[in-house]
């Protein structure tokens, strides 16, 4: 069966974004020692190179207007600097209205990176939970409410379509595509010729709770290091709210402003980080991950798991641990 993958290139388009996907199509056809079906094209406004943001310059295959019966529709994204928040995506009328029009009649659409507030401006992503780089998922939430926001997974599959998070998320992304057309062992091939320790699971978080861009407020920046200090504690509402010298309701507002989640949501975040670290570098059971990272039961660290990563702590540690 010939599958069609059109990849939309503009000017200022990151370049892992771009060239990502088509090394592990073309390694999909080394593992079966032929032809894989998928038919890689390049597709501009024009034929002219254009220039992606390494400064590494590239050249189309077709334009927009020669594509046609499109199976997969890749749409990576781009960035330029901004004051408030470090960078926002860069989305543009004319690109939006081909994005839309590719789509239409496409067997699925997927962005990588920052490529999903094109999605988005399109009108693809309405109703749906989607993700995006970390840096730029306030933007996307902000922009369009319609939206349900995950920032957290590597990537997401909403029916057809399917987003994923920054940079090198486009390979794990990519996997999991071949994945759903040609099953997980021979994805879990090509990972291995990718040198990628195992093939993600779409709900590996894509950054940790200690990679978390610091709060305006010095008093959430403590609560933060109080959880950590203290993550096999009760760590209740009331003892968090007396530990920062405010009400309930004033400590969930705070939250909500400064990390965008309620203080109970942090706690558990901060505890599956400190679990998944352990599961990665110990060969602690899991009774005991579950008692000092807060969970007390096995059962309540397996649901926060589930929550937070699409996986179990056993499947986790099979894919993670380091030797």
């Amino acid at each position: 069966m010939s599958r069609l993958v059109v990849i939309v290139l503009f000017d200022g388009v990151d370049l892992l974004d771009v060239t990502g996907p088509p090394e592990v199509f073309s390694l999909l056809e080394r593992e079966l020692g032929g032809e894989s079906g998928y038919r890689v094209v390049l597709a501009a406004a024009s034929l002219d190179p254009v220039t992606t943001s390494a400064g590494v310059r590239i050249l189309p295959d077709v334009t927009f207007a020669d594509v046609a019966n499109v199976d997969t529709l890749i749409v990576p994204g781009a960035v330029e600097p901004d004051e408030q928040h470090g960078v926002k995506a860069v989305v543009s009328d004319d690109l939006v209205a081909t994005v839309r029009d590719l789509a239409d009649g496409a067997r699925r659409v997927t962005s990588v990176c920052v490529g999903a507030h094109i999605l988005a401006a399109a009108g693809l992503l309405d109703g749906k939970r989607a993700t995006t780089h970390w840096s730029t998922a306030r933007q996307l939430a902000a922009e369009h409410p319609a939206i349900e926001v995950d920032a957290d997974p590597i990537y997401i599959r909403a029916d057809n379509v399917w987003t994923g998070a920054g940079i090198s998320a486009c390979l794990d992304l990519t996997l999991a595509l071949v994945a759903d057309d040609f099953g997980d062992a021979l994805a879990l091939r090509v990972a291995r010729q990718l040198v990628m320790y195992l093939k993600r699971p779409g709900g590996q978080s894509q950054f940790s709770v200690a990679l978390d861009p610091p709060s305006t407020s010095r008093r959430v920046d403590d609560l933060r290091h109080f959880i950590t200090r203290n993550i096999a504690a009760e760590l209740s509402g009331p003892q968090l709210a007396e530990h920062a010298h405010l009400s309930e309701r004033q400590l969930a507002r705070v939250f909500r402003t400064e990390l965008g989640m309620t203080p109970a949501a942090y706690v558990e975040k901060a505890r599956v980080e400190v679990a998944r670290q352990r599961l990665e570098t110990t060969d602690d059971g899991l009774q005991k991950i579950a008692t000092t990272c807060g969970f007390n039961t096995v059962d309540t660290l397996a649901r926060a798991f589930r929550r937070r990563l699409d996986t179990t702590p056993a499947e986790y540690r099979a894919r993670f641990r380091m030797s």
